[in-house]
This record gives C-alpha cells, sequence and structure tokens, in this order.
C-alpha cells in the first residue's frame, strides 16, 4: 500500500523532495556520461607514457640490470612488467564502460598492434602490451594509478544540500499553508454560526484574494443572518400583540358562553405562542452565549427537577463525567426539547403515559446523552428528516401539534458543540435520541 500524506503541506514536501532526489540522479548520470570518454583519454595517456617510460629503461638498461630495475619499477611505481611468453594464457578482457576508449586512445599513441585488457581482482589491473624488438611485453598497472577513489565527503554536502533545500520548502509551504488552515477553522466556526472576525489578509496573491473573498462572504452572511433576525423580532412582536389582545378578549367572555369552546380557544393561542416562542429560538439559538465548564449530570438533574414538579416520572441512568465546556442555556434547551418530544411522542399504545428515561454515559473521547420511550418509533430511513426543520412525521409518533422544529434546534444545539445528533430504533420498541458530545468541547 502507498503511504501518501493526507495533508496539502506534506504531498508538498514530499514532491519536492523525490524531485530533488531524481534530479540529482539525473545529474550525476548525466555527469558520468560527459566525464567517460575525457576521462578514458586521460587514462589512456597515462599508461602511455608509462609503456613509453619502461620501454626506453628497459632498452637503455644493461642485459644484467634489468630485473633489478624491474623489481624498483614494482616496488616504487606499482607497475609490474612480464614476458609474453611466459605468460599462457593470455589475459581475458573485461569489458569496462571507458575500456574501448582507452583502446582506441593506446593504438593511436602506441600502434595498432596494442592490446590492452582490464582484469578485475585485487582492485583491478590493466594489463598492457608493447613490443621490444621482436619481444613482447606486458605492462601491468594497478587500477589505483589511473582512477582517484571516490571522494565520499561530497555525499555528505549532498546529503547537507538535499535537507537544508527540503527544510527552506517546507518553510515556503507551511508560509502559504498558514493562511489556509485559518481558512479551514473559520469555516468551521462559521458553519456552527460562532462569532467570526475578518482574517488577515497575508501571504500569496491568490490566498491573499481567496480570504478576501472569504471575508466578504462571511460579512455578507451576518448582514443577512442580522436581517433575518430583526425581521423575525418583527414578526413575533406583531403577532404576539394581537394574540395577547386576543386572549384577553377571550378571558373576559361571559360565563353563558360555552366553557369548552372557551378552553379551547386560549389553548389554540398558547399554542401558536408556542410555536412563536420555537421559531425565535431555532433562529437565535447560542446567539451571544459563552461555553462555561458545566457538570452534564447536574444539569440533566435540574432540567428534570420541572418535571418532577409537574408530576411526571422519568427514570435517569447517569454515569459520572467529565466536566465539559457547555452553553448552559442552550443544553438545558436540548434536554427539555428531547424530553418534551419523548412525553409528547413517546406513548406506548393501549396507555395514557409516556415511559422515559435520560442516559448518560463516556466512551473514549466521547460523551453520550440518550432519551428514551417506548413510543410507536419511527421507520429507518425517516431519522435523516425528522432533523430538518418544519418536518413532522404523523403517521408514526402520532397526530400531536408542533412546530416540527423541536429536533431541529437540537441538532443545531449539538453541532454547535462538535457533536451531533442521531435517532436510533430502542430495542423492544421505541425511540432512543442519541446526543454524542467530545470531552474535547
Amino acid at each position: 500500500m502507498i503511504l501518501v500524506p493526507r495533508t496539502l503541506l506534506w504531498r508538498t514536501v514530499a514532491l519536492i523532495a523525490v524531485l530533488l532526489f531524481v534530479a540529482l540522479a539525473a545529474a550525476v548520470q548525466v555527469f558520468r556520461l560527459t566525464e567517460r570518454e575525457p576521462r578514458a583519454r586521460q587514462i589512456a595517456q597515462q599508461v602511455a607514457s608509462l609503456v613509453n617510460v619502461t620501454r626506453s629503461a628497459l632498452i637503455t638498461a644493461a642485459p644484467g640490470k634489468r630485473r633489478t630495475l624491474l623489481a624498483d619499477l614494482s616496488a616504487s611505481e606499482g607497475i609490474r612488467i612480464y614476458p609474453a611468453d611466459e605468460l599462457s594464457p593470455r589475459p581475458v578482457r573485461f569489458e569496462v564502460p571507458w575500456m574501448p576508449v582507452v583502446q582506441d586512445e593506446l593504438h593511436r599513441l602506441l600502434g595498432p598492434d596494442t592490446h590492452a585488457a582490464f582484469v578485475p581482482g585485487d582492485g583491478g589491473h590493466l594489463w598492457v602490451s608493447f613490443k621490444i624488438d621482436d619481444d613482447v611485453f606486458w605492462l601491468v598497472v594497478p587500477r589505483s594509478r589511473f582512477e582517484h577513489p571516490f571522494a565520499w565527503r561530497w555525499l555528505g554536502w549532498i546529503a547537507a544540500l538535499l535537507v537544508l533545500t527540503i527544510l527552506g520548502a517546507y518553510l515556503i509551504v507551511a508560509h502559504v499553508n498558514r493562511p489556509l488552515r485559518r481558512l479551514t477553522a473559520a469555516a468551521t466556526r462559521l458553519g456552527r454560526g460562532e462569532p467570526l472576525e475578518p482574517l488577515i489578509e497575508d501571504g500569496p496573491a491568490e490566498v491573499r484574494g481567496l480570504t478576501r473573498a472569504f471575508n466578504q462572504m462571511a460579512a455578507d452572511l451576518a448582514h443577512l443572518d442580522a436581517d433575518r433576525k430583526l425581521l423575525l423580532a418583527g414578526v413575533s412582536h406583531d403577532l404576539r400583540t394581537p394574540l395577547s389582545r386576543l386572549r384577553l378578549a377571550v378571558e373576559m367572555l361571559p360565563d353563558a358562553h360555552n366553557d369548552s369552546a372557551k378552553r379551547g380557544m386560549v389553548q389554540d393561542i398558547e399554542d401558536m405562542d408556542a410555536v412563536i416562542a420555537q421559531f425565535t429560538a431555532f433562529v437565535r439559538e447560542g446567539e451571544g452565549e459563552r461555553k462555561t465548564t458545566t457538570d452534564l449530570d447536574e444539569l440533566v438533574r435540574g432540567c428534570l427537577e420541572r418535571y418532577a414538579r409537574a408530576g411526571r416520572s422519568i427514570g435517569t441512568r447517569l454515569a459520572p463525567l467529565p466536566r465539559l465546556a457547555l452553553r448552559v442555556t442552550s443544553m438545558q434547551r436540548l434536554v427539555s426539547n428531547l424530553v418534551d418530544n419523548a412525553l409528547k411522542y413517546g406513548i406506548r399504545a393501549g396507555t395514557s403515559d409516556a415511559e422515559v428515561e435520560v442516559h448518560t454515559w463516556q466512551q473514549g473521547d466521547r460523551v453520550y446523552l440518550s432519551v428514551l420511550d417506548r413510543g410507536p418509533g419511527i421507520s429507518a430511513g425517516s431519522a435523516h428528516h425528522l432533523v430538518q426543520p418544519f418536518t413532522r412525521l404523523d403517521t408514526s409518533r402520532g397526530n400531536t401539534a408542533g412546530s416540527g422544529l423541536g429536533l431541529a434546534i437540537v441538532d443545531r444545539i449539538a453541532r454547535s458543540h462538535g457533536g451531533s445528533l442521531s435517532l436510533l430504533a430502542r430495542t423492544g420498541g421505541g425511540l432512543e435520541a442519541r446526543v454524542e458530545l467530545p470531552v474535547a468541547a
């Protein structure tokens, strides 16, 4: 499996590193190819000089001192000379890349009868033939005489250069990537509805343009949101004023009128007022509220006390939890909406009351809050639609009046805390509304 870096920063650095290694390998190969022929000609000239000097020394030396001369050459210069008639078989030529060029150059310098062979072993030796009168000799030159050892210290310099280049590439890409990380974090906060300050417009021209466009988009969204809130506040005010007058008029009706109709009209007015309150809560959810470190279990107990005072029995199973940074008012609304939904829709067929339970627990770095009922539940494909605003499934959860915003508000509160809402079928029948929150929140 090929491991590919996930972030733009490390993908770019890895790509630059690979390109550097490929470019360096190509440069070394090109250098070797272009340097091979001049180096081979230089080797041939050095060997030809050795052959000419050795031939002259042997010709001018007295016959009785030639063996002494050969021994001195071997001891001082590292070269050896053998009469061709003493060697059997003849040295076998071992092909090396530079050998053809050396052979051609030796033919030019020493004559076409010159033979050359590279024999491996003991570091390798170059064998070159030459004549003195009718006698043929072999001059054996160790490879160290004409080839210098590889300068390993250059590898250290090359490695240091690669490290510095990759480090420079990392710093450059990190400088470009920093505004993108800020944009990602700002987009996340914007999606959660959190207040957002304009981002600093720095970096390359393209990144500055992207940041400028994002700031303009955030400002436009804030302006639209402010207009929407102002419009809703005006509508809410204008609707509640006639509702208040209407309720006052109903309350002032003489007792001669139908008392049940009177109570029904009052109930309708209260339902309309509750719907308007939910609209306002949905739009203004979390506005201006800061997070505080809170015990979720204590918050749940505080919310359930109101139901206990009203005579509603709600079971609890609360596990010890770490303290979380929460918007307290929003979380209270979340718990209340879930419990209200369970009490309203979770009535089992053939009974007159709902069996509601609230559970909390921790698993790894996540905290869970579940509100469970034993009602008719929902179909498998309905969970996603139920958390959408103004969505109600009367056929599955009873034909009770409502605005369809309760679960949408819960979902928005959960997401604003970095969590999520899930609607699950409960074992044995009923529904489980599960809120998942990160401990880091």
